[in-house]
């Protein structure tokens, strides 16, 4: 098994001599939050997670996230949940970027290291534990799973970055790949979360302009993105959130690949009416 590395040195604090002057980015179209804002001031705590903080880097809310949550999880040794999801209709996914895991799902035990995936549908009955002397950090990715009458519920998985081949898009000669965990064709499935890959020089070429919301975490490099109008310098650690139909296009200049973890919302009609005002 090939040992991978992802971006996990969160928290601390900057000293009083540090510049204010940052990359974070707040628009109607994309939101940039990069990693020198995600320090131990801004974290979280939850119901019912024991030695567990949490950095909240997307969420539900009027001019931002629409369809899902994302939280960076660290959890200390011997912490975890044995009541990890309050919402029975959320479906999750998560994903190991740094130390080991053990989690439960519907009493089968997954012992989950560095790049391991996770896939758990609405209404599972899971746990989550660190029985490891070191802290573990993870992305856990929240949505409200829709249903689709005469269309069953997917299964729960456990997998990992290594057991899953990237798939090159064509034309690129294996310079820009997608690491799909889940299989695109099956309309079960309503988010997919996958990982792509940019060699160093790779592009896409176009701006990619479509109607699923994105929230794109750095795991490896750097690369400059274009959001909407603007070119932006993102690098290992930082986060961007694109709002439906924000024009996207990437430039990876290296050295190294470009690598990030890539939520998006597929597979079902658009909502016609707001159900808060029926």
């Amino acid at each position: 098994m090939t040992n991978r590395s992802y971006y996990a040195a969160l928290g601390g604090h900057p000293p009083q001599t540090d510049l204010l002057t940052g990359r974070a980015v707040f628009t109607e179209a994309y939101a940039v939050i990069p990693k020198g804002v995600m320090r131990d001031i801004v974290t979280s705590l939850l119901p019912f997670w024991d030695k567990t903080h949490a950095w909240v880097i997307a969420r539900p809310l009027s001019g931002f996230a629409e369809t899902f949550s994302q939280y960076i999880m660290e959890v200390a040794p011997g912490g975890g949940s044995d009541r990890p999801e309050p919402d029975p209709e959320a479906e999750g996914v998560l994903f190991v970027v740094d130390g080991a895991m053990t989690l439960t799902l519907s009493g089968q035990r997954h012992e989950m290291k560095t790049g391991g995936y996770a896939f758990i549908p609405p209404g599972t009955n899971w746990t989550l534990t660190n029985e490891t002397s070191e802290p573990v950090k993870f992305h856990w990715v929240r949505k409200a799973f829709e249903k689709v009458e005469g269309i069953g519920m997917p299964e729960a998985f456990v997998t990992s970055d290594d057991a899953v081949k990237p798939v090159a898009m064509p034309g690129t000669d294996g310079k820009w790949a997608t690491t799909r965990f889940a299989d695109p064709s099956d309309i079960r499935h309503d988010m997919h979360v996958n990982i792509v890959t940019f060699e160093p020089g790779a592009i896409i070429p176009f701006a990619e302009t479509h109607v699923m919301e994105h929230g794109l975490y750095v795991l490896e490099g750097k690369a400059v993105y274009r959001l909407n109008n603007d070119w932006v310098e993102v690098e290992a650690g930082d986060f961007m959130w694109l709002r439906s139909f924000c024009p996207q296009a990437c430039y990876a200049g290296g050295p190294g690949r470009f690598r990030y973890l890539l939520y998006k919302d597929v597979n079902r009609h658009m909502r016609l009416r707001n159900p808060l005002l029926r």
